[in-house]
């Protein structure tokens, strides 16, 4: 056995022969030898131990709580979104609510939908609600759209306003221009 020093450590450690890199691991290793220096341990008693325990938070600044414009539910005549009563066709711009100037599906045009690029922050997802039915809008004004980076998804308007509904709870900037469903008649 010798001594040998550890340079990285500055450490005297115990070769011996057969062991890992000389060295003896395990609970059986031989002492080691450092340079004489003096060192201190401070033992934590309870009352430390306790107080380091102990977390506190400080809020910097509350989220709201609400997860903007909800639609508790539509009709013939509109809509009822946050507990505003809207009449006919409407445009969500949280927290705007605005009336829209359409009537059906075929008056949805690149001049209708101005609103929904034009703002800022700009929105990420429009959601459309044509009615009763899912309807076919024209490719071009939704391309345009796309062009703008606006994703469109084009529903029937009681999946929209769910649809809108669960974006607006994941906070994700969106908007919906809903057309109320015609009443049915049996």
């Amino acid at each position: 056995m010798c001594l040998t020093p550890c340079l990285s450590s500055g450490v005297m450690a115990a070769r011996l022969p057969g062991c890992v890199h000389g060295l003896r691991l395990g609970s059986r290793s031989l002492p080691v030898l450092t340079r004489g220096g003096l060192v201190r341990h401070h033992r934590l008693g309870p009352a430390d131990d306790e107080m380091y325990q102990r977390t506190t938070v400080s809020v910097m600044q509350k989220e709201e709580q609400t997860g903007g414009a909800v639609i508790y539910s539509y009709s013939p005549r509109g809509f009822n979104i946050n507990g505003n009563k809207v009449f006919g066709p409407c445009a969500i711009l949280p927290p705007a609510i605005l009336q829209w100037n359409v009537g059906c599906h075929t008056d949805i045009t690149e001049e209708s939908l101005s609103l929904f690029y034009l703002i800022e922050p700009p929105i990420e997802i429009l959601v459309l609600g044509t009615g009763a039915r899912t309807e076919r809008l024209d490719p071009n004004v939704l391309n345009f759209l796309r062009k703008k980076g606006i994703s469109v998804e084009v529903q029937d308007t009681p999946n929209a306003c769910a649809t809108f509904n669960f974006l607006s709870s994941e906070r994700r900037i969106t908007a919906a221009g809903l057309i109320p469903p015609p009443a049915q008649t049996e």
